[in-house]
């Protein structure tokens, strides 16, 4: 294959970019759907409400558990394959749920679709590394970011709707199909890196030298530069807290203290995945033009979950709903959307043979993080419970406030931070993908 009918670089990098995007509304909307069909699936699988649970489950663990893998065969096998590999046991997970008889098969079914796309994200960025120059990394990323909010919002009235025309079983075969279709488009159109065309790579990684890292290699320059954990902890800790209050607790939290029904609480969470869909672009703007920089950015963006955490702990039942709407869209842009920058930042510490790698261990944290504390907010609020399902003012103020002291910890490490942002780097022109810029992307 020459170069799939592109002649101008520009224009093939970004129809890259468009499909692998639309890939990644597919993750959040796999991740997501079930929710509005969930009582669906209990009724037609006479399963009760332990579904729920196992299919929450089914999806994420297997999700976190690829995260390291999908690094390793991100750089040895290629992220290409690796991609259309998992998409297609996406595609059979969803369609298995589609067909399942029985909740085990349901559940597998879900173990599947987890499974499958867990590598989209870190290959994604892999593959971003090495068709666009450093500069432009965090803008592509943030408009990828930005479409995974796309997908967690298409993921709530479109299903609905769809499930109600045509039963939620279709649904999931019809999602199925169009995995897919992605992965199709995926196979045939996406390279892992312009000289597999016969264009030059970018300028920061056309001068690194000789083949990529053996594994243990990789893995072991990764862990063991000492600026790696700083940000890890900034992603366990600051992704923790948006798991814990948008991925369980903030529901709760409004319906119980506050009184709001089930629409008000549906539209007032929305806000974080709006939130996540503006900033994730703006972020990228912020830390280029603004800051100058990523360890700034990130700190800002610490300060301002210290703030919202602080609201919340300090003042859990004395918000107008507006206010906690404010909240949550702040949550959705310090939290969720800021997470571009880090991955910048990880991108930037290593030289593009071994980014598969960074990034797969760096996004283990975000998910292990979330699986600490939605746990550990549940234990404290169960303590002070009112009945089975129901939780006092005073549960939620001691929860939050585990929220506020793991925001003053991605604080604390943030300002560890290595900054890797590089100003002396030119505008890039995106039809010459190698001019001579700096000699690598990786930062003394």
């Amino acid at each position: 294959m020459a170069n799939s009918g592109f002649s101008n670089p520009s224009h093939y990098r970004l129809c890259i970019f468009w499909i692998l995007a639309f890939g990644y509304v597919l993750v959040f909307f796999h991740r997501l759907c079930p929710a509005v069909v969930a009582t669906d699936m209990m009724a037609d699988l006479h399963a009760g409400g332990t579904l729920i649970g196992f299919l929450s489950s089914a999806y994420f663990y297997p999700y976190a558990l690829m995260q390291l893998p999908t690094g390793l065969l991100s750089d040895s096998w290629g992220p290409r394959k690796t991609i259309t590999l998992f998409l297609a046991a996406a595609c059979i997970g969803s369609i298995l749920l589609g067909l399942a008889p029985s909740p085990s098969w349901a559940i597998l079914g879900r173990v599947l679709a987890g499974l499958g796309v867990s590598t989209l994200f870190v290959c994604t960025l892999k593959i971003l590394a090495e068709w666009y120059s450093l500069r432009e990394f965090a803008t592509m990323t943030g408009i990828l970011m930005a479409m995974g909010g796309i997908g967690s919002l298409s993921a709530a009235t479109p299903m609905a709707m769809a499930s109600s025309w045509l039963g939620w079983r279709l649904s999931f075969i019809l999602i199925g199909l169009l995995t897919a279709v992605i992965a199709t488009l995926i196979w045939r159109i996406v390279r892992d890196r312009p000289a597999e065309i016969g264009w030059p790579s970018p300028a920061e990684h056309a001068t690194e030298k000789g083949p990529p890292a053996r594994l243990s290699v990789g893995v072991k320059q990764v862990l063991s530069l000492p600026a790696f954990w700083p940000l890890a902890l900034w992603f366990f800790f600051t992704y923790g807290i948006f798991a814990a209050f948008a991925g369980l607790w903030g529901g709760p939290y409004l319906m119980q203290v506050y009184g709001a029904t089930k629409s008000q609480t549906g539209g007032i969470l929305s806000l974080i995945a709006i939130g996540m869909i503006i900033g994730s672009p703006l972020v990228g703007s912020l830390s280029n033009r603004i800051f100058k920089g990523r360890k700034p950015t990130l700190v800002f963006a610490s300060m301002a979950m210290v703030g919202i955490t602080a609201s919340l702990a300090f003042a859990t039942g004395d918000m107008s709903l507006p206010v906690i709407g404010a909240l949550c869209f702040g949550l959705g842009i310090f939290a969720s959307a800021v997470v571009v920058i880090g991955f910048t930042n990880a991108r930037e510490l290593f030289p593009a043979r071994i980014a598969g790698t960074a990034l797969g261990l760096v996004n283990l944290f975000p998910f292990a993080g979330g699986a600490f504390m939605q746990p550990l907010l549940g234990s404290i609020l169960e303590s002070h419970k009112k009945s089975v399902s129901e939780f006092t003012l005073t549960g939620y103020q001691n929860a939050f406030f585990m929220l506020f002291l793991s925001a003053l910890a991605a604080l604390a490490a943030s300002i560890f931070l290595k900054e890797t942002y590089r100003q002396d780097l030119p505008a890039k022109n995106p039809d010459r993908l190698g001019e001579a810029d700096i000699e690598s992307p990786q930062v003394s």
